[in-house]
C-alpha cells in the first residue's frame, strides 16, 4: 500500500514537499508550549491524503498556485484539530500509534490547541482575502460538527435508518474530502458548476472512505485472531448493521438490538452479531454500496481529459475502497 500511496503522489511529488514547510508556518505562534504542540503534531502527520486531494484537484484543471497551498494548509488545519478534539471526546490516548495530544498534555490544552488550529485556517483564508475558500470551509466546519452530534444523539436510541447513516457519514467524513476538491479547482478560479461537480466527486470518494471504514469492524482481526467489532461496542449503527437488522425477523432483531444495547462489551454475544451481520448479507451490501459512490465518482472524473492527476485520482479511488487499514 505504501507503495501505491507514491504513485499517487508522483504528479504532486514537489509540491507535497513544500506544503510540509508551508503547513508548519501556518500554524507557528508566540506562544511557546503552542510551537511544542504544534511540532509535534508535524512529527506525527498521517498519509496526508487530503492535502494530496487539494493539489491533484488543482491539477485536474490548471496549476498548483500559492492559493492552493492555502487551500490545503486550511484543510489540513481543520482535519488536524478535529482529531484532537475526537480523541479528548473519545477519551483516546493513542493517535497513528503516537501518544494523543490530551494523553501527553492533558484535556483543557488540547481542546485549546484544536480551537486555535482552527482559528488559523479562517485567519489563513481572511488574511489573503480568500473569501470563497472560507465560504467552503467554514460550511465545512459547521457540517461536521453536526454530523458528529446528529451520530451522538441517534446512537443513544439506535434508531438510525440508512437515510440518517448516509448523512452523517456525509457530514462527518465526505464533507471535508468534497471541500479538499472544491478547494483545489476554486484556487483555479473555477465556476460554479465545476466547483460543484468537485464537491459532488469528492462526496462520493468519501462516503465510499467512511463505509470502507466501517466494514474494518467486520473485516480486521486482532492478534489473536477473533472479530474486533469496536463500533459495536461503541454502539455506533453502521451500514452492515443497519441492512441486517432491518431485514431480520422480529426474534432475531430484538435479540440483537439487545446485544449492541445492554451486553456490548460481552465478547461472545459481539462476535455472535459479527457472524450473525455477515451470514445475513450485510457485509455484502454494504461492499456494494461502497462500490456504488466509488463509479459514481469515477464518473464525474472521466469527464475531464487524461492526465497525471486524473490517473492519480483514479488510482486513489481504487485506495480508497482497497486499503489494508
Amino acid at each position: 500500500m505504501a507503495n501505491t500511496v507514491e504513485e499517487i503522489k508522483r504528479p504532486i511529488n514537489e509540491e507535497m514537499k513544500l506544503f510540509e514547510q508551508k503547513f508548519y508556518e501556518s500554524m507557528q505562534s508566540k506562544v511557546p508550549l503552542l510551537d511544542k504542540v504544534t511540532r509535534f503534531i508535524v512529527t506525527t502527520k498521517g498519509k496526508q491524503m487530503r492535502p494530496m486531494f487539494v493539489f491533484l484537484c488543482a491539477k485536474l484543471v490548471g496549476n498548483v498556485n500559492e492559493k492552493t497551498y492555502r487551500g490545503a494548509s486550511m484543510i489540513e488545519l481543520i482535519h488536524t484539530a478535529t482529531l484532537v478534539h475526537d480523541d479528548v471526546v473519545d477519551e483516546s490516548f493513542k493517535r497513528r500509534n503516537f501518544f494523543s495530544i490530551n494523553a501527553l498534555w492533558k484535556n483543557k490544552i488540547a481542546v485549546l490547541v484544536g480551537d486555535y488550529l482552527l482559528s488559523k485556517s479562517v485567519l489563513l483564508s481572511t488574511d489573503h482575502k480568500d473569501y470563497d475558500l472560507l465560504g467552503v470551509i467554514s460550511r465545512t466546519i459547521r457540517e461536521m460538527s453536526e454530523g458528529e452530534l446528529l451520530q451522538l444523539e441517534k446512537a443513544r436510541k439506535l434508531d438510525i435508518t440508512e437515510e440518517v447513516y448516509y448523512e452523517i457519514i456525509r457530514q462527518k467524513t465526505a464533507t471535508l474530502i468534497a471541500a479538499c476538491c472544491e478547494i483545489g479547482v476554486l484556487s483555479n478560479d473555477a465556476d460554479e458548476i465545476l466547483a460543484k461537480k468537485m464537491m459532488d466527486f469528492g462526496t462520493f470518494t468519501g462516503m465510499a472512505f467512511q463505509i470502507k471504514d466501517d466494514l474494518f469492524d467486520y473485516l480486521s482481526s486482532n492478534v489473536i485472531g477473533k472479530p474486533v467489532g469496536i463500533d459495536i461496542k461503541e454502539q455506533k449503527m453502521t451500514l452492515p448493521l443497519i441492512f441486517t437488522l432491518r431485514n431480520a425477523d422480529e426474534k432475531d432483531k430484538k435479540y440483537y438490538f439487545n446485544t449492541i444495547k445492554r451486553h456490548n462489551n460481552d465478547q461472545k454475544r459481539v462476535k455472535e452479531l459479527i457472524s450473525f451481520v455477515k451470514s445475513s448479507g450485510g457485509l455484502d451490501y454494504a461492499i456494494s454500496v461502497m462500490k456504488d459512490f466509488q463509479q459514481k465518482a469515477k464518473n464525474i472524473l472521466n469527464e475531464f481529459p487524461d492526465s497525471e492527476a486524473r490517473k492519480s485520482l483514479h488510482i486513489m479511488l481504487d485506495y480508497v475502497i482497497e486499503r489494508k487499514f
